[in-house]
């Protein structure tokens, strides 16, 4: 999920641009901007840099054993031409 610094950064920064007038509210609205953020990231679904990289890397190994199995495939196509051609 998201890095709860990261939000907690983001809010402060929010709550920071609220004008001079308002600033008497700042807590409260630092703790709303808080929970918006949380909310509406947690309904994107996004993953983490971590698992990221994890099916980055799966991904990588699969196309290398794919790529491998296609040249074996081609390699005994093309016996297989011979010997019957």
């Amino acid at each position: 999920m998201f890095d709860p610094k990261s939000i907690d950064e983001i809010a402060s920064r929010l709550a920071d641009a609220v004008p001079p007038g308002l600033t008497s509210f700042k807590d409260d609205i630092e703790k709303t901007f808080h929970g918006i953020l949380q909310g509406a990231l947690a309904k994107l679904d996004l993953v983490t840099r971590e698992e990221f990289e994890v099916q980055k890397a799966v991904l990588a190994k699969t196309r290398s054993k794919l790529e491998a199995l296609e040249k074996r495939v081609d390699e005994i196509e093309s016996k297989s031409q011979i010997t019957t051609g």
